[in-house]
């Protein structure tokens, strides 16, 4: 099973995660790791921190001559602004410096500065906002590309666009596209929307908001194709894939909603109009096929074998250049929250995180579904199974 840990501060030395369970022998080079931490970085709406980072992933443990070798992998980021933070985020008071003021005590509504600092008893907020932050999803991304060129190496494949930013709606285009139409229309956009018409007013609408200093959010959705029947189990609440995917993908920070298929659109409908009817066909799913994916590829917390669909929504980020009310912490008195370098909307780039996470518990259910200590012994494992799955 895939675990992972991330560490590091949004403007400190460096950013690093631990992955452990990753079998033996799979390729992985941190080209790979790197193509996605940029992919993460783009998007329109980023802000000026993005001008300055130029993530690249430096694996330092657990790959040699191209393959992993089953050990704990560990990839390491370094934030290029640390030079400019080096003193305000210092691991060690020089000798004979005093205590530090601190430099921040107007916590911003929606980010977790309040709450942050009244659980941990600090009094300046930055001790909260350095490791809240969505830097941290940097990792994530890096953790996301392995699991990604795991399921690769069985044709699984995770796409994700942009269907709403603002207010504003892609149209239902994607129904007319493969998956790799979509992925490749998504790559284009500046917003990651495979509607021209609407990425040009969702365009518009960030231009508006950043004049007003204001945020927007928006919602994105994340399909994954070609995973087989049976990941996931209906037996164990906490191994039911469908809560760990929307469990997964809530922790991104912002995230404020998941649905799956239909999602809540389901509960307006009736049962005829929801469930997807079973039919004889493909081999690959045990010898039945569905004509509609209104589950969203999940029955029963376990893969069906139809595409998994997923949709997030994604609040309006919490640093706004025209702040909000808020209450300075040292003096008690009505304030403006504070103001850190932040995006007008990164709702684009939130797809990349999403992608990963997605990736991330797939791989986790099919090392538990097909597992073994070397990518050779997992294929065997998997080729037995759809094997099986023909004979039925």
């Amino acid at each position: 099973m895939i675990r992972y840990l991330t560490a590091g501060e949004s403007h400190g030395q460096a950013l690093t995660t631990i992955v452990e369970g990753l079998p033996a022998g799979l390729p992985l080079r941190e080209a790979d790791v790197s193509a996605e931490l940029a992919r993460r970085q783009m998007g329109y709406g980023r802000g000026g921190r993005m001008k300055i980072e130029r993530d690249r992933a430096q694996i330092t443990s657990g790959v040699r001559f191209g393959k992993t070798l089953g050990s704990p992998v560990t990839l390491v980021v370094q934030n290029l602004d640390w030079p400019n933070w080096q003193e305000v985020m210092a691991v060690e008071l020089p000798a004979g410096t005093p205590e530090p003021t601190p430099s921040l005590t107007r916590p911003r509504p929606g980010h977790a500065d309040l709450a942050g600092a009244l659980k941990y008893g600090h009094d300046d907020v930055r001790n909260v906002l350095e490791r809240a932050s969505a830097r941290e999803t940097t990792m994530r991304v890096a953790v996301g590309a392995i699991a990604k060129r795991l399921l690769a190496e069985f044709a699984i494949e995770i796409v994700g666009h942009v269907v709403e930013i603002g207010g504003v709606r892609a149209k239902g285009l994607t129904g007319d596209l493969t998956p790799a139409q979509i992925g490749a229309l998504a790559e284009e956009s500046p917003v990651r929307c495979v509607d021209p018409a609407a990425a040009e007013t969702m365009i518009q609408a960030i231009e508006r908001a950043k004049a007003k200093g204001d945020t927007l959010g928006g919602v994105f959705e994340i399909v994954a194709l070609g995973v087989p029947v049976g990941l996931g189990s209906y037996a164990h609440w906490d191994r039911r894939l469908d809560g760990r995917l929307a469990g997964a993908l809530m922790s991104i920070q912002a995230m404020k909603g998941v649905e799956i298929g239909l999602g809540f659109e389901a509960s307006r409908r009736h049962g005829s109009e929801v469930h997807d009817e079973i039919l004889p066909g493909s081999e690959t799913a045990g010898g039945y096929a569905r004509t509609t994916n209104n589950a969203g590829g999940l029955e029963g917390g376990v893969s069906n074998g139809q595409p998994i669909v997923a949709r997030v929504a994604m609040k309006p980020l919490s640093t706004l250049r025209a702040p909000l009310r808020s209450v300075d912490m040292a003096t008690k008195a009505a304030s403006e929250a504070g103001v850190e370098r932040s995006d007008v909307c990164s709702v684009p780039s939130a797809v990349v995180v999403g992608e990963a996470m997605v990736a991330i518990e797939l791989g986790r259910a099919f090392l538990e579904k097909f597992g073994g200590d070397s990518l050779a012994e997992i294929r065997r494992n998997h080729a037995g199974y759809l094997e099986w799955l023909r004979e039925r």
